[in-house]
């Protein structure tokens, strides 16, 4: 009897070492065994795409994979790549991996962006293996999801292209690099004095990388994407066009728009919640129009129809009247309106009292106070004084 119950220890323990390491009675690897060789295959894969490495790239997939990733990625001047693993689900040899990607574009970014990514694997061999890799779901696409990214390389700005021709991208380019000098010279804060311009196929690849639906942004030749208020470790601003818009533009067009955006991306550290739109756009596009010698007449022809028909506007534009899919009168109604109220501050207060009046307004913590503060200590005025000059200066540049 005492020999029975030494062989049932010895067969229990032996039960004991199974259940805890499967992988030695041949089964699969443990969750967090799984967890570490999902981690080293994402690293090997990030490391392949920051050294150009096809070959290490194609050792991380099996079947259809990412394969278009790493060619369409290939034209991007890459600072850093890194995925970073945020939850694993795993069912038998599948699992479904969650990751943060930080990646950076080299001589632009000084902060890594962020993309969530979801990528399908498979185990084989004993290996871990992507099948695909896509957005997260609700997170927006990268450029390189859309198609082969083209770079053009300016003095001042880079311009990555899909679906675009060399000749196209170039002109955008020339664009970009004229728009950073402009802003500096109506801008004295400090920035990067440099831009990223993306310019997706179409109005639906614009979408795509805002995340959004199509109708919100038809008719908008650009957007910039930011964080408000940004340090100088915040990563550099994109510009987004949307060709279908910016492309039916003239040559003047293109230019005060590219110029107003990249207006946004020298103000972003000194716009906060505290600053209006009418503020932030008008002061875009004051500094887009500056220097161009256009009137109030050719700029404005919305609210120039309004003040000659009589219904000149009780009030600055509120943050609704900015709606991309609102109304189309109304929303340049709204920014020519702001402009015209960004240039009265230049033409009266003069430009310094302008910038100085936008970096007091975006250095207060909220909305509150925030624009009657800034009117008070920089213009010597009150909101009603200031609304009272502005409906002014409308009748007599547009009546």
């Amino acid at each position: 009897m005492a020999g029975h119950r030494r062989g049932s220890g010895a067969v229990g323990l032996c039960l004991a070492l199974c259940l805890a390491v499967l992988a030695g009675c041949g089964g699969d690897p443990a969750p967090d065994a799984a967890t570490g060789a999902v981690r080293a295959l994402l690293e090997r894969r990030a490391r392949a795409v920051l050294d150009g490495d096809e070959r290490a790239y194609e050792k991380t997939e099996r079947g259809p994979g990412g394969a278009d990733l790493f060619d369409n990625a290939r034209g991007i001047p890459l600072a850093s790549w890194e995925y970073r693993l945020t939850r694993l689900d795993r069912s038998g040899s599948e699992a479904t991996a969650s990751a943060r990607l930080d990646y950076r574009l080299k001589g632009y970014d000084s902060a890594p962006l962020t993309a969530e990514r979801t990528l399908s694997l498979e185990r084989r061999g004993g290996q871990w293996y992507v099948t695909a890799e896509r957005p997260a779901k609700k997170a927006g696409e990268q450029l390189w999801d859309q198609g082969r990214v083209i770079a053009e390389r300016g003095a001042r700005s880079l311009v990555l292209g899909v679906g675009q021709s060399p000749s196209e991208l170039r002109a955008y380019r020339e664009l970009a690099d004229r728009a950073v000098p402009a802003v500096r010279e109506a801008w004295p804060a400090k920035w990067p004095g440099r831009v990223v311009v993306l310019a997706p196929r179409s109005l639906a690849g614009m979408a795509g990388l805002l995340g959004a639906p199509a109708a919100g942004y038809r008719g908008i030749a650009a957007v910039t994407t930011g964080e408000a208020g940004g340090s100088r470790r915040a990563p550099a601003d994109r510009i987004i066009l949307n060709p279908e818009a910016y492309g039916i533009l003239g040559d003047f067009g293109k230019q005060v728009v590219l110029t107003h955006e990249t207006t946004h991306v020298a103000t972003r550290a000194q716009t906060s919640a505290a600053t209006p739109l009418w503020l932030s756009e008008g002061f875009a596009d004051w500094v887009g129009y500056r220097g161009t010698g256009r009137t109030p007449d050719q700029a404005a022809p919305e609210l120039r129809r309004a003040v000659q028909s009589g219904r000149l506007p009780g009030a600055l534009p509120d943050d609704e009247d900015f709606g991309f899919a609102g109304d189309a009168e109304r929303l340049a109604g709204a920014y020519e309106g702001a402009w015209l109220a960004c240039r009265m501050i230049a033409e009266r207060w003069g430009e310094r009292k302008l910038t100085d009046f936008y970096g007091a307004v975006g250095a207060h913590k909220e909305r509150a106070g925030a624009v009657e503060d800034a009117l008070a200590e920089v213009l010597d005025t009150t909101p009603e004084d200031f609304t009272a000059r502005w409906r002014t200066y409308l009748r007599s540049e547009l009546g």
